[in-house]
Formats: C-alpha cells, sequence, structure tokens
C-alpha cells in the first residue's frame, strides 16, 4: 500500500510530535508499504522519511523544484518524482497514495487534507484522509467539521472520506476503510 503522508516540516515543535512519527514511520516500513510524502529534510518530514527508510520501507518524495534549488532534499528520498509546485505536489501525491495521513501540520498541511476531502467529495477518487490525532492535535478541526455537519455544510458524512485515529491505534493502523 502507498500511503501518502502530510506533516510540518517546521523542527520547532513538541518533541512527543518526532516520537509519534518515528514509530509510525517504522510500522509503515516493517509492513512493506511505500511512503509517499513532501521529500523535505526537516520537521516531521524528516522523521517520517528516516523511518519508514530505516525500517526497510521504499519512499517517494514528490519535491518542488524551490525544494530541490533550496537544498532542503532528504538523503531518505528512495525515489524522486520532480514537480512543479505546490499544486503539482498535491495533484501527484493524490494519484500515487492509497490513503493519506495528516500529522501536525500548519497551513500547508490543511492546504492537502483539504484538496484531497474535497476532491473525494465531488467523485474524483475514493480515498481516505485519515487525521493522526497526537496529543489532540486535530482536535480544534474536528469540533469545527462537526459543527459544519450539523450545520449542513457537508454533504453526505465527513466521517467517510475524513476519519479520526489515535497514535494509540498504531498496533492496528489503516483499519476498517483504508
Amino acid at each position: 500500500m502507498k500511503i501518502a503522508v502530510f506533516c510540518s516540516a517546521n523542527n520547532h515543535i513538541d518533541p512527543d510530535f518526532f516520537k509519534m512519527t518515528e514509530a509510525l514511520g517504522r510500522w509503515i516500513g516493517e509492513n512493506g508499504h511505500t511512503l509517499v510524502y513532501g521529500g523535505c529534510n526537516t520537521g516531521l518530514m524528516e522523521c517520517i522519511g528516516k523511518a519508514v527508510h530505516e525500517a526497510g520501507g521504499r519512499t517517494i518524495g514528490v519535491i518542488p523544484r524551490i525544494i530541490e534549488r533550496g537544498g532542503r532534499q532528504s538523503e531518505y528520498v528512495d525515489i524522486e518524482i520532480p514537480c512543479e509546485d505546490l499544486t503539482d505536489r498535491k495533484a501527484i501525491m493524490m494519484e500515487q497514495a492509497d490513503v493519506f495521513y495528516a500529522l501536525p501540520g500548519g497551513i500547508g498541511t490543511l492546504d492537502e487534507v483539504f484538496t484531497v476531502a474535497a476532491s473525494a467529495t465531488i467523485g474524483y477518487h475514493k480515498k481516505q484522509v485519515v487525521l493522526y490525532n497526537m496529543k489532540g492535535f486535530w482536535d480544534s478541526l474536528i469540533a469545527l467539521l462537526d459543527d459544519l455537519q450539523q450545520r449542513g455544510m457537508i454533504r453526505g458524512d465527513y466521517h467517510d472520506i475524513i476519519r479520526v485515529e489515535e497514535p494509540s491505534a498504531l498496533a492496528a493502523p489503516l483499519n476498517s476503510k483504508a
């Protein structure tokens, strides 16, 4: 299975996020899955790539040329797919991956989550986004989604597209619908 991971490229975040990201990466690699990610050499992106690579998994980095030119490509990228910009990166990742995991991240991660989810709602694919809720990171977003659902702003049930998973479920990630 190809698992896309969206996450922060910031090094100055809660150290527990790095520990949980490393555990997820090890699980991906040890179970023979392939990581599809942004391929940067900082933050949780570097952490997940290194963990998957060192656990024997394959990594596919979808890397905008500006990242390459800036020397910010991870050495843990096994297969590089260059792209022009973030829009290209999202499209390629949607094409490549079977499921999408969102770890703690900022504006870019939110953009990726909602691009994939919106594409699913109008029928471009039937892939799920999993909010990997480390230390309650996604709680406020989940509350917002619940509010939007209650107000009738989301067609159907958003849980069919966006699933929440706690790191304690690591023994069996990708359970149920993935």
